[in-house]
């Protein structure tokens, strides 16, 4: 019996959706621009490690470039190895951009993150394999940041196994970690799996205290598998501030009791989280960190989590380190099970207040207020084969990902202002759908 699905779009609430395109690849390995209706409106025939729409301001004005993987690695290895070259390409395709084949070892290596720097550099998040000492004798896929200027050159670089003794790692810790590298030195995604790297840019931190961690230079990390997320300064390359590893053992998954539902409060367990960033200025919230918190197995040892699983967006206070906003399916009416992505995902901030979460797992995107009102879902109706690493194999193939099963994994979406596109702006009136089971009820 065959399984069906609603894809598309699924529900809509036009007068309280921040209207906007959405950026995301499929699981076809295609990255695709939509309208809030769900229609197409550009695409291009490459995955991005996440695609990302370029500010114009960034572009020399240029209108709807857009940074993907180009070409695959061909290494077996897979996972954080499989990326040959990644660039800027034009809406209509011209590559303005690519690098990789200049890079150490002859192939970019980048993933998860990257991001054109107001200087026109591009800091890059990668995979170094090389023997990390405090791990053992095997090369490793040590993961690290490159800085890239315009000429392919490498100007600034850090690499994680250099300042393992700054996450915060217990005896017990290390413990684990060691014999996870020692069981597998060669793990296709790396034995931290960083998953984010984004430079905190202008925030009101630093500007009420210039010498603050919160330099607008400095760069905010997460490490899925070690539950961190940390603050590289620029200047000395030490991590001066972070989340995790560990929490109080009051604090382990209390998200799913009641009293949980009330912000402020102090911060509890975050296990495999994706995307933390901060808030930019001039967005509601401005200056907090946004994360999407999977609730997935993680950590150094493995953190305790809850017997219903269910992941959730908080938004925390950098100086308080207290939640002041969270999204959970409970905040929909729902089971705290009926969200759940164990890794990929996102969530974006938007000027009206709502948020842009992404369910990658279940290729879910969707939009909620404040109050956590769902007033905008889409369903990707885009399958693929994960087989990265292995370009000869010609099935849709989602980047990264090995999976013996098709899947409509989405891992990062980004909400796109109309104008950083050159396309007439969208139809005026656009229509209010709903699809949704009435045991899934928008709020």
């Amino acid at each position: 019996m065959a399984f069906v699905r609603h894809t598309g779009v699924t529900y809509f609430e036009p007068e309280s959706a921040h209207a906007s395109y959405i950026l995301f690849t499929g699981a076809d390995s295609v990255t695709r621009l939509i309208d809030l209706d769900g229609e197409v409106r550009h695409e291009w025939p490459f995955a991005g490690v996440p695609p990302r729409i370029l500010d114009p301001a960034r572009t020399g004005g240029r209108l709807g470039d857009v940074g993907v993987q180009l070409s695959l690695s061909g290494d077996p290895r897979g996972g954080i190895y499989a990326n040959g070259t990644v660039g800027q390409l034009t809406w209509d395709g011209e590559t303005v951009w690519e690098w990789g084949a200049q890079a150490p070892g002859g192939a970019a290596r980048q993933n998860h993150d990257w991001e054109l720097l107001a200087n026109g550099n591009r800091l890059l998040l990668v995979t170094i394999p090389r023997v990390v000492p405090s791990l053992g004798p095997a090369v490793v896929g040590d993961q690290g940041l490159y800085e890239v200027a315009p000429d392919g050159s490498i100007v600034w670089e850090w690499r994680a196994g250099d300042h393992l003794d700054e996450l915060g790692f217990s005896e017990a810790g290390w413990k684990a970690l060691r014999e996870t590298v020692a069981r597998d030195p060669d793990d296709a995604w790396g034995y931290l799996e960083m998953n984010s790297a984004t430079t905190l840019g202008p925030n009101r931190w630093h500007r009420a205290d210039p010498d603050s961690v919160f330099h607008p230079d400095n760069i905010l990390i997460s490490s899925r598998k070690a539950n961190v997320v940390a603050v590289i300064d620029k200047t000395t390359k030490s991590i001066v501030w972070k989340l995790g590893p560990y929490f109080a053992a009051e604090a382990g998954a209390q998200h799913q009791r009641i009293s949980a539902h009330k912000v402020p409060r102090p911060l509890d367990q975050i296990s495999g989280q994706h995307n933390p960033h901060l808030i930019a200025d001039g967005l509601p919230g401005a200056g907090n960190i946004l994360v999407f918190d999977n609730q997935g197995g993680a950590g150094y040892p493995p953190a305790p989590l809850g017997i219903y699983a269910g992941s959730r967006v908080l938004e925390i206070d950098p100086a308080t380190e207290q939640i002041v906003w969270q999204y959970t399916a409970e905040d929909s009416g729902l089971p705290p099970w009926t969200f759940h992505s164990s890794f990929v995902s996102n969530a974006q901030r938007l000027p009206n207040g709502n948020t842009l979460i992404t369910e990658g797992m279940n290729g879910r995107l969707f939009q909620v207020t404040p109050q956590g009102d769902v007033v905008w879902e889409y369903v990707s109706p885009y399958e693929g084969l994960g087989v990265a690493g292995e370009p000869e194999v010609h099935e849709p193939r989602v980047p990264g990902v090995d999976r013996l099963s098709t899947t409509p994994l989405v891992y990062r979406a980004q909400a796109v202002p109309f104008d950083w596109v050159p396309l007439e702006s969208p139809r005026s009136a656009p229509t209010a759908v709903d699809l949704r089971s009435p045991a899934r009820p928008a709020t």
